[in-house]
């Protein structure tokens, strides 16, 4: 039975009062909070992984059905996720039927081994295939084992999804709700996936969308970032669930900030690249004015803008 649009629109209205007034202290425990009729949203933090924090540097999601739970990504680490499940239950008695992956970054995926015990059925984009057997996932898995020990030890493993997308968009049924599952990528990874609930107009964008804070660029499609951005609007959702930062009640500006902070890496950096201008001095004349005061500028920006310049050497301004 669909949610009337008025009881949709109080949500809305409650959602954005508490967005003003949520104190920032919650976003250190694995916390569930109600965004929209059945839509329940659990925020990391705003900073890199590492032991002190869990890993817990990303967010998590979740939908309430008449048939079981949809949970979207697995948060970063086993602990997490076993908080997040405990978190589940007193939510709902409903099972975990579904737990859909948005990329294979770690800090998203680390925590699928407890959720695949828990009985829920993994899905994600075919070409998360070829970065799970790649030496780079088994690499970094190793790397994190010392680095973010004891959340990640011997006993943390790469999860397979049982189910592998390979088409431009599929729909879940579950419990009378649809979950149209895209293809964004390449785009933040090449296995970008979001998914949109148009019975409760929320949409979990995944690394599309960094809210209020910068993103990690690493070695992204930057022009199809934008492009995807710009399509995650025709969506249309009330609440978009992003996968860092606070979540949006207002999509078209929130959405725009990564969209406008990727459009000046590459006009910056592209110009730089154009003219054969080496990069710390494109780096030092650019103005940075408008994102340096975003959390993780001073972390990520300058790397952000280097593998940018590496992009515009190889593709050119498109």
């Amino acid at each position: 039975m669909r949610t009337p649009r008025s009881r949709l629109a109080r949500w809305f209205a409650a959602l954005l009062l508490a967005a003003t007034t949520a104190h920032a202290a919650e976003d250190a425990a694995v916390l569930a909070r109600a965004v929209a009729p059945d839509v329940w949203f659990v925020q990391g933090a705003a900073a890199l992984g590492s032991a002190a924090n869990r890993n817990f540097i990303s967010n998590d999601g979740l939908v309430v059905t008449g048939d079981g739970v949809v949970v979207v990504d697995a948060l970063g680490s086993p602990a997490l996720a076993e908080a997040l499940i405990a978190e589940i239950r007193r939510v709902t008695p409903q099972p975990i039927r579904y737990l859909i992956v948005t990329h294979y970054h770690a800090d998203h995926i680390y925590g699928l081994q407890a959720f695949k015990a828990a009985g829920a059925t993994i899905v994600a984009h075919g070409a998360g295939r070829e970065y799970l057997g790649s030496d780079t996932a088994r690499q970094r898995l190793e790397a994190s084992r010392q680095t973010l020990a004891p959340w990640i030890d011997e006993k943390t493993l790469l999860v397979a999804a049982d189910r592998w997308l390979d088409a431009p968009l599929t729909t879940l049924k579950v419990g009378g709700m649809d979950f149209h599952i895209r293809h964004a990528g390449p785009a933040h990874t090449v296995e970008d996936l979001v998914v949109h609930v148009p019975q409760r107009e929320a949409l979990f964008a995944g690394d599309l969308v960094f809210q209020g804070r910068i993103p990690f660029v690493g070695q992204a499609d930057s022009q199809q970032w934008i492009a995807s951005l710009t399509q995650l609007l025709d969506a249309k959702a009330r609440v978009v669930i992003p996968g860092h930062g606070p979540v949006s009640t207002e999509p078209a500006a929130d959405l725009a900030l990564t969209r406008d902070y990727l459009l000046h890496l590459r006009q910056a950096m592209g110009e730089a690249a154009r003219n054969l201008e080496p990069f710390d001095e494109a780096y030092a004349k650019t103005d940075w004015s408008r994102f340096e005061r975003l959390p993780l500028f001073k972390v990520a920006n300058r790397m952000n803008a280097y593998n940018t310049y590496l992009l515009m050497e190889q593709q050119g301004p498109r």
